[in-house]
């Protein structure tokens, strides 16, 4: 652990990977991570390099047909990943130490014909049975309608969640309220774990785009400004709902999108409570950056930049946008996971 790295868990930080690449869990659990997560896109990614083909190639011999072989690669890999997190999971009585495993993403791709109430069904179901057996294990589901209608019975089976592609208030509520009542329905709350993946940098990205007449000052703060009003909501939630584990917010997306950033530019803005989950190089360039990280995710810009961020950005329209930009960057790399696996198989 280097002493960036060092300083910045100090600061109150956990910090996750946003990888199940075996070898980068490895070396990032090294470098002082506590957790992981996976998507599509890391999956598809992975089965690109080939280093996974001979799993492939075992799942084609036993019958299975690409999309249960995508799933079984996924399940794999995260599995792996649970075991290296497991002594964190034990030691930290379940407050840490998770690995999020992605629900199919195919529910929210335009082409799936089934009605908000089925496609909630079908996460509750999912849900269920991945988590099954494995302690350590996050159950991922997006802040969709469906994602949404299926929380409280999913937090009533006793699985972790994390609501993820999260990027608005009205998104954040309706998720922590319906987590809530599913937990007030458990026998006891001991092992009550949720946590909620704020997107920050895709709005930073998207606001230089739709509003290039935010003001020098505030250009390039939205997703640190939203990030932090979200983070309060969260911490005056739980101050009020207490629970034996902690109820958290994870900041997503901290990879750096301008070069004129700092790669470090979230993590520093963002330092000093709950989770950060980092691509690999961005928790590379951390380590490497020699900066004393402190606290700062309670420290807002002046009051002024507050409230031109809050009332010029149009939240409604930002949150549809970016929903759906974030369903299609999941859908599209499963399928063509599916189909790479195809092509595989057939070779």
């Amino acid at each position: 652990m280097t002493a960036s790295i060092k300083s910045l868990i100090n600061s109150g930080t956990k910090l996750w990977i946003d990888s199940v690449d075996p070898e980068l869990v490895s070396s990032n659990f090294a470098l002082g991570a506590t957790g992981a997560t996976s998507n599509p896109i890391i999956i598809a990614d992975l089965v690109k390099t080939g280093r996974f083909d001979d799993k492939i190639k075992e799942m084609s011999k036993l019958g299975h047909d690409p999309e249960t072989t995508a799933w079984k690669v996924t399940n794999h890999l995260v599995a792996d990943a649970e075991k290296l997190f497991l002594s964190i999971f034990n030691a930290s009585k379940g407050d840490d130490g998770y690995v999020s495993f992605e629900l199919d993403p195919l529910l929210e791709d335009t082409s799936c014909k089934l009605s908000v109430e089925k496609r909630a069904e079908k996460y509750i179901e999912l849900g269920k049975s991945w988590a099954r057996n494995h302690p350590n294990r996050m159950i991922k589901v997006p802040a969709t309608p469906a994602g949404l209608a299926s929380l409280e019975e999913l937090a009533a089976a006793a699985g972790p969640l994390n609501v993820t592609l999260i990027f608005s208030s009205r998104q954040y509520q309706m998720a922590r309220d319906a987590v809530w009542r599913g937990a007030q329905r458990l026998t006891s709350l001991d092992r009550f774990k949720s946590v909620y993946s704020i997107f920050v940098s895709r709005i930073d990205v998207y606001t230089a785009e739709k509003y290039p007449t935010l003001s020098p000052s505030a250009q390039g703060l939205a997703g640190i400004v939203n990030a932090q009003i979200l983070w309060q909501e969260n911490q005056a939630f739980w101050q009020k709902n207490k629970t034996p584990l902690k109820q958290e917010i994870i900041f997503a997306s901290t990879g750096t999108k301008s070069p004129s950033d700092k790669p470090w530019k979230y993590v520093e803005a963002l330092a000093g409570s709950d989770i950060q989950t980092n691509p690999p190089k961005t928790n590379d360039a951390v380590a490497e950056s020699n900066q004393q990280f402190t606290r700062k995710v309670d420290q807002f810009p002046a009051q002024s930049v507050v409230d031109e961020i809050v009332t010029k950005i149009d939240w409604h329209q930002l949150e549809s946008d970016l929903m759906a930009d974030g369903l299609a960057k999941f859908a599209n790399p499963h399928k063509a996971l599916i189909d790479l696996i195809a092509q595989k198989s057939r070779s």
